[in-house]
């Protein structure tokens, strides 16, 4: 695995960590299957981005940072804090935003912000500059119950009660499932605004434009981190040709591109089919192969290189 590690206060020291359960194929999933463990730093201030599959471990790993679940072996430390010996103090720095909308649901919007606001000892009027970015679009609905709210507007109010007692650092796993594009853009706004002021933010998104706004980023399989590095970093280095395949008679056309002798990967992208090859490989060749279809170089993005990582790992 390649790392890029940072120059900063490390606000994630994570070493050896592991919390493994057993799968119904008799293997092991959950954080660190891979001997050793997982080991990686997140630096202060910094918007530290996961993503994978469903099931790579994500949830699980945000779980043990926050102090939710116990890890069976290794260490980590949130902004000082070790996540088994001093939780009750690293609670009062951590903000969670699950997957899941787990608040509750016969409290109304501004009833569940005051019961998380006095847990902290602070009030909405107090911190509403805090959460004002996201809080003002749902705050005309605030006598709404929280089971009544739209998808966006709960991930709406789950992030504004994760955020009312300015924590030093944000766990958000997917905050924008539900979201409507405008939305995702003011989150998004306000994340670069709270890293701005040093606060941490580790973020699971399944959307490649919003993977592309974190200043680094971790590719997670299996319980373990394939790479670590800037977003930029990670399709500039991508080692193979790749190319953006047009055609009609979608499933005929995949199987061409299949059985491609020079092949590495190939796989349906939208409305378009991406091939990465070995070098040295012409677009006229995979034509020819193909027998008819477009076919011309791209420059590959972060889903490309995600897959070809999990390919050949």
């Amino acid at each position: 695995m390649s790392v890029v590690q940072s120059e900063k206060a490390a606000a994630i020291s994570a070493e050896g960590l592991r919390l493994t359960f057993s799968s119904p194929t008799g293997g092991k999933v959950g954080v660190g299957t891979a001997p050793g463990g997982l080991t990686f730093e997140v630096e202060q201030g910094e918007i530290f981005g996961v993503i994978g599959p469903d099931g790579a471990g994500k949830t699980t790993l945000f779980r043990l940072l926050c102090s939710l679940m116990l890890p069976e072996s290794g260490t980590a430390r949130v902004v000082g804090y070790d996540v088994v010996k001093d939780y009750k103090a690293l609670r009062q720095v951590v903000g969670y935003m699950p997957g899941t909308f787990s608040l509750y649901p016969d409290l109304s919007v501004e009833e569940n912000l005051n019961f998380f606001a006095t847990i902290f000892n602070t009030t909405i009027a107090e911190k509403y500059d805090q959460i004002k970015d996201i809080y003002s679009q749902i705050e005309p609905f605030k006598h709404r119950k929280a089971k009544s709210l739209s998808g966006g507007m709960k991930q709406k109010l789950a992030l504004s009660s994760a955020l009312i007692h300015s924590p030093e650092i944000l766990f958000l796993d997917e905050p924008t499932t539900g979201i409507d594009p405008i939305s995702r853009v003011d989150l998004w706004n306000m994340l670069h605004k709270l890293s701005k002021q040093g606060v941490t933010i580790v973020v699971s998104t399944p959307y490649m434009d919003e993977a592309k706004q974190c200043d680094r980023l971790a590719f997670m399989q299996e319980g373990n981190f394939l790479t670590i590095d800037r977003p930029e970093q990670l399709t500039k280095q991508y080692p193979y040709p790749i190319f953006e395949v047009k055609g009609e008679n979608r499933l005929e056309l995949l199987a061409r591109l299949s059985s491609f002798p020079k092949a590495i990967n190939s796989f349906a992208f939208g409305d378009v089919f991406h091939i990465t090859t070995e070098a040295g490989v012409e677009a006229s060749d995979i034509a020819r192969h193909i027998g008819s279809g477009e076919v011309r170089p791209i420059t590959a993005g972060l889903e490309d290189a995600f897959l070809l990582l999990s390919k050949t790992e």
